[in-house]
């Protein structure tokens, strides 16, 4: 027989009963809480990503049940390959418990955290409710993603929804199935879950009654201090832009300055979180004079701007200062998420106005054809859009920060949501100091028009990609976009997946390469070459189908970062004597990071 962990036990019964009585007493206080705040709550319209939003969920639902007891064969075939599996997983638990060595039934993921407890394997009883809960997961996935004729978009919704629901009511988030959970409740006499309730009973506060889950010490970090320190200057500045020109550290620099519009979703310095990790440090250090767009947070006095309000006072006045700075018209330029949807916006733009000012152009994670977009779409649509358009108008016509924030978490909730429950609140432990979740953590808010206007002629119309999107009274064509296009994608990224980013290589009008990197839509973004990590693919041909050029691509470890720099240096131009901030026509604002980024969310 396996050896078992020593027995569960209590140091101090009575302390722990003391305990349990004040968790009881702050749950009480807790509940009261919550309910109060829904009863102020109740009137407010739904907000984009709410897994209570009933009635637009509840068709997608309906639409998988008629289509599951129009063909009770497979229903009755789905039940069939479940019990054959618990029957094994109980034969094996059976003969392990008398002693033999046996391999699991079911394995979680390489990249599932939820059990790396040694007790998870190492206890009969807690690998047995580990395996119980994998097969059955698995199974209902399975199942529920396997109905055929079901309306592609109501599938999205029962997938996406199913897994939120497995992942929920996985034993990791509960005390009595979770080992590690157990033995801290049993051997610290329940301190463990009093500490707990004490955090979330302050994460409620801090959200005035919703819960704003603490991924990270938040005084660890400060902008401008610890994060975001690439030295640079703040050389002009509008209402919805800061324009930031990083410090040379190279005698020369190429002619042709770089220009990088980051999303505004989220704040420029992911490209610039640490020095070890800054992709902003690294561009300077090759040899390129870079200026990056710091996005507004946008207030009140925002609250009106438009999608084409970001390319006429973003894009525009950014290029206009770039050549009053260093002398020089012509840029490369760079666009990060929705920031390179704006980028592509503005090369058609200018294509259909006869302008050039843009000489080559690299896409980190953006899409222009958004027929195959990634897990937002499960949020998208005519109803969602309605109730959401309610709601940021009675926020004043803004979205509020946490509400994208919620929305993003919930793509990746097991990793961005119940490990947090289970650090914060079962285990009683402050979360660790992480700079990405800082960032993470550190939203912005949008404008009503503009957040519309992306969702509905993106997402749900397609517009773009169409050739039927307006903006600055130009009807946009991507085909007349000739110039050198650099396409990043990675394998791994739910947000723009490689398969959407990929199809830009057929909309566009000139010389395009296309990578895909490894990891997702941050880490394979930001891999630089000292971390000797992921791995990232090329293939010089560019067949229709994305499938295929990854049959024939050729795989390279590390980052994709020398690679990009050998493919944009050819753009660049000669080199000539470094620029200083400060040193053209434009006088220094402020030292970089600038004031816009310093600003927080609602």
């Amino acid at each position: 027989m396996e050896p078992e962990k020593p027995g569960f036990t209590i140091p101090d019964p009575e302390l722990f009963a003391r305990n349990m009585v004040k968790v009881a007493d702050r749950g009480q206080r807790l509940m009261q809480g919550f309910v109060n705040q829904q009863i102020k709550r109740q009137a407010a319209p739904p907000e984009l990503g709410d897994p209570n939003r009933v009635h637009t969920i509840a068709p997608a639902f309906l639409d998988l049940a008629k289509h599951m007891l129009s063909n009770t064969s497979y229903i009755i075939e789905a039940q069939r390959k479940i019990w054959p599996a618990y029957m094994q997983l109980l034969q094996t638990t059976t003969r392990r418990m008398l002693g033999e060595k046996l391999p699991a039934s079911v394995t979680p993921d390489r990249t599932d955290k939820r059990f790396r407890a040694p007790e998870w394997s190492e206890s009969l009883a807690f690998d047995f409710i580990k395996q119980s809960y994998l097969l059955t997961s698995n199974w209902l996935m399975q199942t529920v993603t396997g109905v055929d004729g079901i309306d592609p978009a109501n599938a999205r919704k029962v997938a996406f929804y199913t897994r939120q629901f497995v992942d929920a009511i996985s034993p990791s988030n509960f005390v009595l199935t979770n080992p590690e959970i157990l033995r801290a409740t049993l051997t610290s006499n329940g301190e463990n879950l009093l500490t707990g309730l004490e955090n979330l009973l302050r994460d409620m506060e801090r959200g005035d009654g919703k819960l704003a889950i603490r991924m990270t010490d938040m005084d660890a970090f400060e902008v401008g201090r610890n994060i975001a320190i690439t030295p640079g200057k703040v050389v002009f500045r509008n209402p919805l832009i800061e324009l930031i020109q990083y410090t040379p550290t190279t005698k020369t620099v190429y002619q042709r300055p770089l220009l990088i519009f980051p999303p505004w979703i989220n704040k420029f310095y992911i490209l610039d979180l640490t020095a070890e990790k800054s992709f902003i440090k690294w561009a300077v250090a090759q040899g390129y004079t870079v200026f990056v767009v710091s996005w507004a947070n946008p207030d009140d006095e925002l609250a009106n701007k438009t999608f084409e309000s970001y390319l006429l006072e973003g894009v525009y006045p950014a290029l206009d200062a770039v050549e009053q700075a260093t002398g020089e018209r012509d840029v490369n330029a760079i666009g990060y998420c929705i920031g390179g949807t704006l980028l592509t916006t503005a090369l058609a733009h200018m294509a259909a106005k006869g302008e050039d000012r843009i000489k080559s152009a690299t896409f980190f994670a953006a899409q222009a054809d958004f027929s195959e977009a990634g897990e937002l779409k499960v949020f998208i649509d005519t109803d969602q859009i309605t109730a959401l358009e309610q709601k940021m108008d009675k926020a004043g016509g803004l979205l509020e920060s946490s509400e994208m924030s919620n929305t993003f978490n919930m793509l990746r909730s097991n990793d961005l949501i119940w490990s947090f429950v289970v650090n914060n609140y079962l285990l009683g432990k402050e979360p660790a100091p992480f700079d990405l979740l800082y960032w993470n953590s550190d939203q912005t808010n949008m404008p009503k028009e503009m957040h519309l206007f992306y969702l509905r002629e993106c997402y749900l119309n397609n517009t773009l990609s169409k050739g039927e999107m307006v903006l600055g009274g130009e009807k946009l064509d991507l085909g007349k976009i000739k110039i050198p296009v650099y396409l990043q994608s990675s394998v791994d990224d739910h947000i723009a997946p490689y398969r959407s980013v990929y199809k830009s290589t057929r909309l566009l009008g000139g010389d395009t390469r296309f990578i895909i990197a490894g990891s997702g839509h941050i880490a394979g973004v930001i891999n630089p070459p000292d971390a000797k990590k992921y791995q990232y693919w090329t293939n010089d041909d560019l067949p229709d189908d994305v499938e295929k050029w990854r049959a024939g691509a050729t795989e390279h470890p590390g980052s994709w970062w020398p690679h990009w720099h050998k493919w944009h240096s050819t753009k660049s131009g000669k080199k000539v004597p470094a620029r200083t901030p400060g040193g053209g026509k434009l006088r220094v604002l402020e030292d970089a990071p600038g004031s816009y980024v310093k600003v927080k969310g609602r």
